[in-house]
């Protein structure tokens, strides 16, 4: 289902000291739209397969997701792969196991490798490390209103190269909108850089969306069931409220028209 292409020198969001340099004053962040934003939200499990996709063939090559296990691709709101697709696509990597001193074929219970390169983060936090939305002033509340934003960072400077190059200290610089200046990372998408095996149509900006989604899940993958949690205690705790409210009526009732 899925291929891993070795693209050589790639370096897709590079948002670490080696590859982000000479950085603006604040860039531009789209509110790109996500299936899983607001109280209510769920993931779009299409979406994330299509985000696995991307990361296997793209980002991979250079980038890594070492707190991930691959056994969570199989686990409930997530890609929620077959166990047979899960433990294939575990076979395709391969981990360095101590008590063999040597590498061998992964397994459910191995974790995605690290970085290839040195100066590549690894992006299993990436999204709940990035902010895309700040202020005003400090107070947080355009946060509170429309969350941090890592996601739509992500997603804003994968598509957010202007085209613009310079050069400094003989290292060529790329000018993105989203990182607010010249970065060393080049521009990684152009469209139709993979093909979906569902045949949504491969488009530079559906790919950025598909990859920062799956960010976001590699982030937080209990999103989902810390959203029920947090639904079901709020209805507890309104049933709770509501039931106190009329006890305290039936316990006072009787004393509130006494003369004092």
């Amino acid at each position: 289902m899925f291929k891993k292409t070795i693209l050589a020198g790639l370096t897709a969001f590079g948002l670490g000291a080696g590859a982000a340099l000479a950085a603006g004053g604040g860039g531009h962040v789209t509110d790109f739209r996500f299936p899983f934003e607001g109280p209510f939200g769920t993931y779009d499990q299409a979406q994330l397969q299509r985000g696995l996709q991307v990361y296997t063939e793209i980002c991979s090559a250079c980038h890594g997701l070492k707190f991930v296990p691959y056994r969570s691709l199989a686990q409930p709101g997530g890609p929620s792969l077959s166990e047979d697709q899960m433990r294939a696509y575990a076979a395709q990597f391969e981990t360095f196991d101590p008590a063999l001193d040597d590498w061998r074929t992964s397994t459910p219970t191995d974790y995605f490798p690290q970085s290839a390169l040195s100066n590549a983060p690894d992006l299993s936090l990436m999204a709940k490390a990035r902010a895309g939305f700040h202020g005003p002033y400090g107070t947080g509340f355009n946060q509170f209103i429309r969350g941090i934003g890592g996601p739509e960072y992500i997603a804003s400077m994968l598509v957010g190269f202007t085209g613009e190059e310079k050069e400094e200290a003989g290292t060529i610089l790329y000018e993105n909108e989203a990182f607010g200046g010249y970065m060393a990372m080049s521009p990684v998408l152009y469209g139709d850089d993979v093909e979906y095996a569902d045949g949504t149509e491969a488009t530079a900006e559906q790919i950025a969306k598909d990859v920062s989604a799956f960010l976001m899940w590699t982030a937080e993958p209990k999103m989902m069931a810390r959203k029920q949690a947090g639904l079901t205690a709020v209805l507890f705790l309104g049933i709770l409220t509501i039931l106190l409210y009329f006890t305290n009526k039936k316990l006072w009732a009787p004393y509130k028209n006494r003369d004092v």
